[in-house]
């Protein structure tokens, strides 16, 4: 797995790349902007060239963002609907301008009188739409597994597939794993065989070929509590086990693993390390599963 993190782009978005650099990110994930309006203004022919350039320089790999907090692509509400779908071809749209992999969207927040069948039928149209709007691109859309708290859609991974598979073109879509959400959301994978157990219900509900990135939190919350709560590396209800799994798990080493614990930029070093260190003292446990 590629080792990075979420990194401010205070300063500029380049700033991220060499914040990234400074604690030695093989991969990191951004904003592209304020993720707490709807408005976001055009990128800069000087700020899109610096990021490409300090990219490539770095060799920062994969690099992704995260789309503004307020874009619900399941909601009832028309209005709402509306600018959601705006600000995700905006967010698309500047993806593709900076040359990123992958956008990483929570799925959505449903009405809680409807069916979840319901939620997730409106969201894979407005994803059809949005890929069609933006069918030059290259940039994958990754449906983020969520912990379930309130209304949220996608802590199931029948949620996931029930979208994938309304999805026309399936070159643009994914999913980001996200191990505090998933965790929380009922998914244990603190032992070698809940472990297995995971990947092995993931590839059959979903299909591994879909998981291309990771976000890499300790959870405060308890088992299948479906609450949103992150933590330090080790220091939550999941454990150093499971992330030992997963950072050395050769099926996924190129994939992102995002670091979205607490404190922001501050912590993240510490934390690099923690998983860094896992990997340099590997578990047995999947060579010996794969023999």
């Amino acid at each position: 797995m590629r080792l990075g993190a979420h990194m401010s782009i205070s300063g500029g978005k380049d700033k991220a790349l060499d914040r990234g650099k400074k604690i030695k990110c093989e991969t990191i994930q951004i904003f592209t902007g304020n993720v707490r309006s709807w408005a976001s203004k055009p990128l800069e022919k000087e700020e899109i060239t610096q990021f490409k350039a300090k990219k490539a320089n770095y060799k920062i790999w994969p690099v992704m963002s995260h789309n503004s907090y307020l874009i619900n692509l399941a909601t009832t509400d028309n209005e709402k609907l509306k600018k959601s779908y705006e600000a995700m071809v905006d967010e698309l749209y500047k993806a593709e301008q900076l040359e990123l992999d992958y956008v990483n969207i929570h799925p959505g927040n449903k009405n809680k009188y409807e069916k979840d069948i319901e939620a997730l039928k409106r969201i894979a149209h407005q994803l059809n739409l949005l890929i069609n709007e933006t069918k030059n691109s290259d940039v994958i859309i990754l449906l983020e597994t969520t912990a379930g708290q309130g209304n949220d859609i996608g802590y199931k991974f029948e949620h996931m597939i029930a979208i994938i598979d309304e999805v026309v073109n399936k070159t643009r879509i994914g999913i980001t794993f996200d191990s505090e959400h998933s965790f929380a959301s009922g998914y244990d994978f603190r032992t070698k065989d809940t472990y297995e157990k995971l990947w092995d219900e993931f590839d059959e509900i979903i299909g591994l070929e879909y998981l291309y990135a990771f976000h890499l939190n300790d959870s405060k919350s308890e088992l299948g509590k479906r609450l949103d709560r992150h933590e330090h590396i080790g220091k939550g209800n999941i454990g150093k086990n499971a992330f030992s799994f997963l950072v050395n798990d050769k099926r996924f080493k190129n994939c992102p693993g995002i670091l979205e614990t607490p404190g922001g930029d501050k912590f993240f070093e510490q934390n690099l390390n923690l998983l860094r260190g896992l990997k340099k003292t590997r578990s047995h446990f999947l060579e010996d599963s794969q023999q």
